[in-house]
């Protein structure tokens, strides 16, 4: 599930499974051309370059961005559910009364399970092998899956901007496509940017419509996808960071290469040529380049001309969906509290605090890609950036919640409303 970061030429991409969200492999590539460098000053002067290069600030910049608004995106898409729920049940007393049909509206959110957490990096694996062994005779599929679920992703990313433009045009009624639903003026618009987008990337393979499908991925995924508990959390953490190291470091002592590398920069040729090649038309349509798919976010330096730094979807989704769970649970401590307020209970211990579960984890999320970072510099080679994330996330929010009395309620059961009532017995 997820993809080193790093510093290297970008000379293919990985290829997305059917499934945006499930398993896409990658790998840190490390570029061979280092710079040299000699004494003590010059050493330190290239070490902080390397570090600060526009592109490494860029990718842990842009990756912590995409958490943060994935984060709030699906607490207000919650709020807004639960509206609408309390909205229902009003209007189905009336209905009861009036005899009138009552309308259920499905759960738009996807929450993984134990199970889940268990099989997820045994799934990964399976993805991972099936594009080692395959990718030549699959390619085609690959590159079409990604380019439907990119563009359904991109296309919820946009739509927020397209209903602040539209909202002054438009009643905000929707219009009925028969069997496919109906549909608002801005989801229309945001769609067809987003096709938009996805046909211009196919015809140039350009990095940043590449980079704009991976933000919406990260995005849709984070917003859609929920982790119930902390101990959910954990397990698939824990798993992807074991699925991550073995394939990185050891895949090359089973395959005799490094399965992840191999993966990661292949290059997926472009569907319009193997098309344009089947119908003969190589002569009249012009080759179109090969393409980087989705499945890491790519941004190049500014001093270093051909360098890019690397960061794969996995690296910025799963720490996501912890970060994500621990914005809920910060949200419904404090609306729990503030209920317990208005009945004269004090509020429990450490509600109130400036120094949030989610500022704890974001601020290890921080930490994790700047040790990340400088791993790839020391080591200078691949390295599998769970194995860092993981812990500077997990491990401070594990504290945390223990310092906090919290850490019982979180790992199993961390949003079941407790009565208020036995407190205010004598």
């Amino acid at each position: 599930m997820s993809e080193g970061f790093g510093n290297g030429q970008q000379e293919g991409a990985a290829a997305a499974a059917a499934a945006a969200a499930a398993a896409a492999a990658g790998q840190l590539v490390v570029d061979d051309n280092l710079l040299g460098h000699g004494g003590d000053t010059n050493e330190y002067q290239w070490a902080y370059g390397t570090i600060m290069d526009s592109s490494r600030v860029s990718t842990c910049l842009i990756s912590m961005l995409l958490i943060v608004y994935g984060s709030f995106r699906s607490l207000n898409m919650e709020q807004e559910q639960r509206e609408k729920e309390k909205k229902r049940q009003s209007e189905s007393m009336n209905n009861l009364l009036t005899g009138e049909p009552v309308q259920q509206e499905q759960n738009k959110f996807a929450t993984l399970d134990t199970m889940h957490a268990l099989c997820l990096p045994l799934g990964a694996s399976i993805s991972l092998l099936v594009m080692f062994f395959f990718f030549d005779s699959m390619q085609m599929l690959f590159a079409v899956c990604t380019a439907i679920i990119a563009t359904v992703a991109l296309a919820f990313l946009l739509l927020p901007m397209c209903q602040y433009i539209i909202r002054p045009c438009t009643d905000g009624n929707r219009i009925s496509f028969g069997v496919c639903g109906r549909f608002t003026a801005a989801e229309l618009f945001s769609f067809s940017l987003a096709v938009s987008i996805v046909c211009i990337w196919v015809l140039t393979g350009h990095w940043l419509l590449m980079d704009a499908m991976g933000m919406g991925l990260c995005v849709a995924f984070i917003a859609f996808v929920r982790l119930p508990s902390l101990k959910v959390s954990t397990l698939l953490l824990t798993g992807l960071l074991i699925y991550d190291v073995f394939w990185v470091f050891f895949s090359s002592y089973i395959f005799s290469t490094n399965v992840m590398v191999k993966v990661a920069t292949r290059p997926a040729d472009n569907p319009v040529g193997i098309v344009a090649r089947k119908l003969n038309l190589g002569g009249i349509v012009k080759e179109p380049p090969k393409l980087n798919l989705p499945g890491k976010l790519v941004f190049p330096s500014i001093h270093n001309s051909g360098h890019f730094s690397m960061l794969g979807l996995g690296d910025i989704v799963m720490p996501g969906l912890l970060l994500c769970f621990v914005l809920r649970y910060d949200a419904y401590k404090k609306s729990q509290s503030t209920q317990t307020a208005e009945t004269g209970v004090p509020p429990p211990k450490g509600v109130g605090s400036k120094l949030t579960y989610f500022h704890c984890s974001l601020l290890g999320y921080f930490l994790g890609l700047l040790t990340a970072t400088v791993s790839s510099e020391v080591f200078k080679a691949a390295q599998p950036a769970l194995l860092y994330l993981v812990p500077f996330t997990l491990l401070p929010l594990l504290t945390m919640a223990y310092l906090k009395g919290d850490l019982r309620r979180m790992w199993s059961e961390p949003f079941i409303i407790q009565q208020a009532s036995k407190q205010l017995e004598v």
